[in-house]
């Protein structure tokens, strides 16, 4: 594969992917790219904000309320839980529980701690549990990258 990059000024981003063969290497490759476009309307202090999938940390229901976390802010989401893993299929983003959705580009790690239960830490360090009945789940993320 040979990667070209160069800056053209006052044009906005352009991807070109030439192939020899669609496969699934180059569809893998074109969700990616599409899904860095995609974004959630969530709000904060009583106003609407625009947040980046590649923004989002994980995504918390507390109290039949949505959270969406990123590296230094919280925000308030409008949407349901199957609503967002309907939107995020095929994504960075996967359920680690029942009331959590974590981006797997910001994990740095997963480790077993006492009692079998299992953490993950995300690069900005923080730490949010991981249920064992979701564990699979993760994993085929990682088969897929």
């Amino acid at each position: 594969m040979q990667i070209i990059t160069r800056q053209v000024k006052d044009k906005p981003l352009k991807v070109i992917i030439e192939y020899p063969e669609y496969n699934e290497s180059v569809k893998t490759l074109v969700h990616k790219i599409s899904s860095m476009e995609m974004s959630f309307s969530a709000g904060i202090d009583g106003s609407k904000v625009k947040i980046g999938l590649s923004e989002v940390y994980y995504i918390e229901n507390v109290e039949r309320k949505l959270f969406i976390y990123t590296e230094k802010e919280v925000y308030r989401l409008d949407y349901s839980m199957p609503e967002i893993e309907a939107m995020t299929l095929d994504t960075g983003l996967v359920r680690i529980s029942r009331t959590c959705i974590m981006n797997t580009d910001h994990l740095k790690e997963i480790r077993q701690v006492k009692n079998s239960r299992l953490e993950a830490v995300l690069d900005n360090g923080e730490i949010i549990i991981v249920s064992r009945k979701y564990l699979k789940d993760i994993k085929r993320i990682f088969q897929k990258g």
